[in-house]
């Protein structure tokens, strides 16, 4: 890291003892970013910003919320009505922890499409999993607490699931509960842990960027190639700065039309309904951003061998997060980016279209077609990642790669030495 000469006495007598300065100015702003990355690399950005986003929101509300089955509903309805723009905080945080999915599932996609789970960034990509399991804990525990119909449901529902793992199964449903039903215990740990949870998030991103900042990881970029000197380089300030700050207000303002025109477009009407164990919803459903994962434990309505129907539903959605975690020993295809692998980019954009499938049939009750829908679509999602992923690694035949990220760019004014330039596109990967 190099020393930086500060014309500020003070931030260069504080720089001097503790060069957090420098460490910033290295960090973000002469930090070199590939030069051709382009919008959807500012999605970990967006995803920054929402989380800061929901922190700031969920403390105010958690000045005014009570955690108690008896109060949890009409707490919130006050705050909705006589906390002073109570209604904005909370339709920002509800709306916001839906944004907060979208810019993180397009986060995830990009990184399929571009291949940047690969060598080197295994680390990064496995510490991104990690954030988004524990997105959804602190979702969940989220829902739970307006302490509507649908919270109330949901939580039992999902909480059970855990009974179906051997011999600890209850003892841990037990435990989530506080009890032996979901009740006002239920609704403390849960209010606890959902405070406490976006704080370790925010510690896991600052492992996130230290693994993306560490020497010889860097972004990757849509060729999907290293940078192999200065012409395929940019300082990250103000290049990427005012990309990512572009894209932010374009998201915002997606986000604000939501919040202040449809807040509840994204909700269940269940959940203005106050808790009521003796009555069950007709339907029930988690909110949208669970719905592929709850497609695929539904689709294992059936014993297999020894694992009964409940179990392998638990282990299917749970499995499909796994599968993403051990993505980078999965695909070892030396090509990267999807733009020089024309046999993946059909696989893909089948995967996502399996996947939005997923979440329509997660929405619609248990019952036929959607069932049987469902169980294809769990099927194929498996299927691409342990099946279509290694058979891909030994007959996909890539395009030609450039010789560096500069000469598509600028149109071969980036090309490399005429040495490196021979060398064979699969070795550069």
């Amino acid at each position: 890291m190099t020393s930086v000469q500060w014309k500020n006495p003070v931030v260069r007598w504080v720089d001097s003892r503790f060069p957090v300065f420098s460490w910033l100015h290295h960090e973000y702003n002469e930090y070199p970013m590939p030069r051709n990355c382009n919008y959807l690399w500012s999605f970990g950005a967006i995803s920054m910003v929402m989380l800061v986003t929901m922190i700031l929101t969920g403390l105010f509300l958690a000045m005014h919320y009570t955690a108690s089955t008896t109060t949890a509903f009409t707490s919130v309805e006050r705050i909705m009505r006589d906390v002073n723009y109570g209604w904005l905080i909370r339709y920002v945080h509800m709306n916001g922890a839906s944004f907060f999915f979208i810019a993180v599932y397009i986060h995830i996609f990009r990184g399929l499409y571009y291949g940047s789970y690969k060598q080197p960034r295994e680390i990064l990509w496995m510490i991104g999993v990690v954030i988004m399991l524990l997105m959804m804990a602190t979702a969940f525990m989220g829902y739970v607490l307006p302490w509507g119909q649908m919270s109330f449901w949901g939580a039992t529902v999902i909480t059970n699931l855990f009974s179906a793992i051997p011999l600890v199964g209850e003892a841990i449903v037990t435990w989530l509960w506080g009890g032996f039903s979901v009740d006002n215990a239920t609704l403390n740990r849960f209010f606890a842990l959902h405070f406490v949870t976006p704080f370790v998030i925010f510690g896991v991103v600052v492992l996130h960027v230290a693994a993306l900042h560490a020497p010889g990881v860097g972004s990757n970029n849509p060729r999907g190639i290293d940078m192999k000197g200065p012409q395929d380089a940019v300082p990250f300030n103000p290049y990427m700065t005012v990309k990512d700050s572009f894209a932010i207000v374009l998201f915002l303002i997606v986000f604000l039309g939501f919040t202040f025109y449809v807040p509840n477009y994204l909700g269940h009407p269940d959940n203005y309904i106050p808790a009521n164990p003796l009555v069950t919803p007709p339907h029930i459903v988690p909110e949208w951003y669970f719905l592929p994962f709850y497609a695929i434990l539904r689709a294992i309505n059936f014993n297999v061998l020894f694992i009964d129907a409940k179990l392998g539903g638990v282990i299917a959605m749970f499995g499909a997060i796994a599968v993403l975690f051990v993505l980078p020993f999965i695909d070892r295809h030396p090509v990267r980016s999807a733009r020089y692998r024309p046999l993946y980019r059909k696989f893909f954009w089948i995967l996502v279209a399996n996947v939005i499938v997923l979440g329509w049939v997660g929405a619609k009750p248990a019952e036929q077609p959607y069932v049987a829908i469902g169980q294809v679509a769990t099927f194929w999602y498996f299927f691409h990642f342990l099946v279509i992923l290694p058979w891909l690694n030994f007959v996909e035949r890539p395009d030609p790669l450039p010789t560096s990220i500069a000469e598509p760019v600028l149109k071969g004014g980036g090309r490399l030495a005429a040495g490196a330039a021979t060398a064979k596109p699969m070795e550069k990967a």
